[in-house]
């Protein structure tokens, strides 16, 4: 019974992670967040407004079933499958991470200083949350879809075009943690 309660590990979770995405390939489905955004924005009304978003969304509402399943899911892994907070990272990776004012590195998976509600308060922290919100959106939109679209649909369905997104997602954040973060913070 402990087996359900506490997270699956990989060999468990990473075949039931390919068996729906064969399903989902079988059904002529293709998964991924970012084109939830587009389904939302359209049942909103946004389709007024930008070509865009006029396309017929009804279509694509199964796929609103995974944002339902994100949040539940999301809700229960950290209320009833966490035992604990901590993050199981490198003794050098903590101590970087503490040099650079990160003081829960290793304690939480969501770091304070970046994701408290202090940081609706503090303007240089706010002005990070929207850039990075829209250099995030503007990415994905560009590359044809988001992290979780290219890496885990994309990459099954051998589409070199995801390839080579994920690629660049990988480069992106390499270049974020290495140069751009510890410039920022």
């Amino acid at each position: 019974m402990d087996f359900i309660f506490e997270p699956w590990p990989w060999y468990v979770s990473g075949p039931l992670i390919a068996l729906v995405l064969f399903l989902l390939t079988m059904m002529g489905k293709n998964f991924g967040m970012s084109s939830n955004l587009r389904t939302l924005c359209t049942i909103c009304g946004a389709g007024k407004h930008a070509d865009f978003f006029r396309f017929d969304w009804k279509a694509n509402r199964w796929n609103l079933t995974v944002v339902l399943g994100v949040i539940i899911g999301g809700f229960i892994a950290n209320y009833g499958l966490s035992p604990d907070n901590a993050v199981a990272i490198a003794n050098e990776s903590s101590a970087e991470l503490h040099t650079l004012g990160f003081a829960d590195a290793g304690k939480a998976y969501l770091p304070e200083n970046l994701f408290g509600s202090q940081v609706f308060t503090d303007i240089s922290s706010l002005l990070i949350l929207i850039v990075g919100g829209f250099l995030v959106g503007f990415g994905a939109r560009y590359a044809g879809g988001c992290t979780s679209g290219h890496a885990i649909s994309g990459l099954s369905n051998l589409q070199l075009p995801s390839l080579i997104a994920v690629i660049g997602f990988f480069i992106g954040g390499l270049f974020m943690v290495h140069v751009l973060f510890p410039i920022l913070f």
